[in-house]
């Protein structure tokens, strides 16, 4: 048996490639009768049989019958997927989705759109997320009294992205109070990140007490009920329904675990935190889903992760079957992800 960690020649590449190309377009084994017939190879059955063999040896193929062609592994998939072209989608799909890009005016709508068009040009589970960094810079504040003891806070970023907050404090603030409050951040804090906020915040209470011992009183009071805290990741996810058709070898109690993984935003965010992690600018591809859930083994994650200026990181993905149409999807992703950039 031949080393699993050997290099493939040409010849072996290009054989899986074929094979791999050839399943995804139908879904079936592929035979080496199959591919002698492809005039671009000029090799014999034979010749082919022998390289299919030392490809299931190395573990990039896999035979599902005796008498059946062969299949590509999780591994086949992975390295035909880094050697696929990354070309830009038609100019037409290109402006369709800038315009959608640009018709989204805050955060939110932006995470929804990019989510929605990477549904709609790929035909699976598109997912986008914006994830708050500390680098956050603070637009404004407001804050309004509402009954029993309760305030709500509102916290609006230069990304465009607010936050509304309802907090319970121990007694009733008048509203001449909040505004005052409201006033001073606006007025000190504006433009400053919400981590250097508080920061700045707790050293004035050391330091300028007898002046702003009020003020800064209540403030402490606020910021321990979350006035300077990171925002919560925006998240939105369509064409989780693409997955119900798909034969991913799973039982009903798996299929329902998948979709209860997804349908909860932590582990969603925790599945691009861990597989897009490095991929800043570059698109990453992930073929092989198990380590983050059983029920995933049998996807690929391809994303895109973008700093945008603003203090958010960016997550732009697609979910899907092994056999997706990694050219279109990766364009896809790409594409989306710059227009989102654009937009920040």
């Amino acid at each position: 048996m031949q080393s699993p960690q050997r290099q493939l020649t040409p010849r072996e590449r290009t054989i899986l490639h074929e094979i791999v190309g050839a399943h995804i377009e139908s879904g079936e084994p592929v035979g080496s009768r199959t591919l002698a017939r492809l005039r671009h190879l000029s090799l014999s059955p034979a010749t082919i049989r022998n390289v299919m063999a030392d490809l299931s040896d190395d573990g990039y193929l896999a035979q599902p019958h005796t008498s059946a062609g062969r299949v590509p592994t999780d591994k086949g998939f992975r390295d035909f997927a880094v050697s696929v072209p990354l070309r830009p989608l038609p100019q037409g799909e290109r402006q369709r989705i800038y315009a959608r890009m640009q018709s989204a005016h805050s955060l939110e709508d932006r995470v929804a759109a990019a989510s929605s068009a990477l549904t709609e040009f790929t035909h699976n589970v598109g997912i986008a997320a914006a994830l708050p960094l500390s680098s956050q810079e603070l637009e404004h504040i407001e804050l309004i009294g509402l009954s029993d003891r309760r305030v709500l806070m509102i916290v609006a970023t230069r990304d465009r992205l607010v936050r509304n907050r309802v907090v319970t404090l121990d007694r009733e603030l008048p509203q001449d109070d909040l505004t005052l409050l409201r006033n001073y951040v606006n007025h000190h804090f504006a433009g400053w990140t919400l981590e250097r906020a508080r920061t700045e915040l707790l050293r004035r209470i050391d330091e300028e007490r007898a002046r702003y011992d009020e003020i800064l009183r209540h403030l402490t009071v606020l910021c321990a009920k979350g006035l300077f805290a990171d925002s919560d990741p925006q998240l939105a996810m369509d064409g989780a329904s693409y997955l119900v058709g798909l034969d991913l070898h799973l039982t009903r109690e798996r299929m329902h675990e998948l979709f209860r993984a997804l349908e909860q935003k932590q582990q969603v965010v925790a599945l691009l935190d861990r597989f897009l992690a490095g991929s800043h600018g570059q698109i990453g591809v992930h073929v092989g889903l198990e380590e983050a859930h059983p029920a995933m083994g049998e996807l690929a994650l391809i994303g895109v992760t973008v700093d945008l200026p603003s203090g958010v990181r960016a997550r732009i993905a697609v979910l899907g079957p092994m056999r997706m149409n990694y050219e279109r999807v990766m364009s896809a992703v790409q594409q989306i992800g710059q227009a989102f950039e654009s937009q920040a």
